[in-house]
């Protein structure tokens, strides 16, 4: 795919300031974080520019019969990299509430524009939700580029709060996002570019990212979601949705041997029948699925088929007991979240049980361990996997110098007492 670039001004942000007063921080890491949440050894430098994606199908203009439209298809980027010894921390971020008007500012530790650390890099693409931005897993892309990751969140057009379409076109072009996206970081030509190796790449998505990546990564699409007419919100014009279908040749064409590892956390379409277990069986990336066991948008049930049906792989299932769809994936809810009427837009971020900076911190943790194991070949990351299936299972027990002793059986990297509520299964492929 050809892509044009173009460098977005800096004066979107904010100047950095880590004062008392800072506000809405992204990249708080409690004292009680299990090991592998904790900021890496690279400074963070970031910068946002735009790709474009000449002669995209515009689904939202197709008609029922006759010529389909293309248009071109521009994202607008946030990429974290590991910046350059020295680095002084950076900054803020200007981003849209959930309402798609309200303006807040968020404050992390990424440097605007810095110059990049010597080095290759895997890339981690974030996919955020329908709506969301591309600042909805910010905590997430400073904490993996403090490691050694470059991280690239897009906003996907048709699925952001403030330009919020038709579902059809998220269902349609989410996949096909990220397909183009890791592309474009394959061919984007700076300094970023030039430490960044798209052959070791990580895909995380959330909610509707998550449906985008599980076709991305081999999901073909069930007979049911290409051929539904009814109801009209999950039916694509002219049966476009055929090009993710199981054993299509598009779908086979989708697919990019550069994709090494996905986590998919609350991952939408089982629920709706957007996938069977022929299609799931079709995945062939290593996964870690991530839910709330009350998720009630994804389904918490649904996503437990995911798990059992994406028979090809070795997966893992983190659940956190209690918590519905917003497990993990979003930012601290922004203190002007707060203000709205009832519980709207505060729940767009929070969850009514989990502490948000607590189920970050886990995310941070596990994403950490899982893209070491699969992009950076650590295999002793595979330790933190190998666990107690029920967290509250596990035993503390330490000898008097605090070495393990054999019965010690708590999970890896967690302090004690802080993994209640957790829950972590595996299945090997078949």
């Amino acid at each position: 795919m050809k892509s044009s670039l173009a460098l977005l001004s800096p004066a979107i942000l904010a100047a950095a300031s880590f004062g008392a007063e800072a506000q809405n921080r992204i990249d708080l890491i409690r004292p009680d974080a299990p090991e592998r949440a904790a900021l890496g050894d690279y400074p963070v430098g970031v910068r946002t520019v735009q790709f474009t994606d000449p002669g995209r199908i515009d689904i939202l203009s197709t008609p029922a019969e006759g010529e389909i439209p293309t248009v071109d298809r521009s994202l607008t980027v946030e990429i974290w990299y590991p910046a350059a010894d020295g680095t002084a921390p950076g900054g803020r971020y200007t981003a849209l509430l959930r309402d798609g008007e309200t303006e807040v500012t968020l404050t992390g530790r990424a440097a605007r524009d810095a110059a990049p650390a010597l080095g290759e890099f895997p890339l981690v693409i974030l996919s955020h939700g329908y709506p969301g931005n591309r600042f909805l897993m910010s905590h997430l892309g400073e904490n993996l580029a403090s490691k050694g990751f470059v991280v690239a969140a897009a906003d996907h057009p048709d699925s952001t709060y403030d330009d919020q379409g038709p579902f059809p076109s998220t269902l349609y072009n989410r996949p096909l996002d990220q397909a183009f996206l890791l592309d474009a970081m394959a061919g984007l030509d700076d300094e970023v570019g030039a430490i960044t190796d798209t052959d070791r790449t990580g895909i995380v998505g959330y909610s509707m990212g998550g449906y985008g990546a599980l076709i991305f990564g081999g999901g073909g699409l069930s007979q049911t979601a290409v051929t539904r007419t009814e109801p009209a919100f999950f039916a694509a014009p002219q049966g476009l949705l055929s090009r993710h279908a199981a054993g299509s040749e598009t779908l086979a064409a989708l697919a990019d041997d550069g994709v090494r590892a996905i986590v998919a956390i609350g991952p939408w379409g089982r629920n709706r029948e957007f996938w069977d277990a022929e299609g799931l069986a079709g995945v062939e990336k290593p996964l870690f699925l991530v839910a709330g066991s009350v998720d009630d948008v994804s389904d918490y049930p649904a996503m437990r088929q995911i798990f059992e049906e994406t028979t090809g792989v070795t997966r893992y299932l983190l659940t956190f007991e209690g918590a519905n769809h917003n497990a993990a994936a979003p930012i601290p809810a922004p203190a002007e979240a707060w203000e709205g009427e009832g519980q709207s837009p505060f729940d767009h971020y929070a969850d009514a049980v989990w502490d948000t900076v607590r189920m970050n911190n886990v995310l941070q943790h596990f994403a950490t361990v899982f893209f070491e194991l699969h992009l950076q070949g650590f295999s002793a990351a595979a330790d933190y996997l190998d666990v107690v299936e029920r967290a509250e299972d596990g035993v503390w027990d330490l000898g008097e110098e605090g070495e393990p002793t054999a019965a010690h059986s708590y999970w890896l990297g967690f302090p004690n007492r802080t993994a209640v509520g957790l829950r972590l299964e595996q299945r090997v492929a078949e």
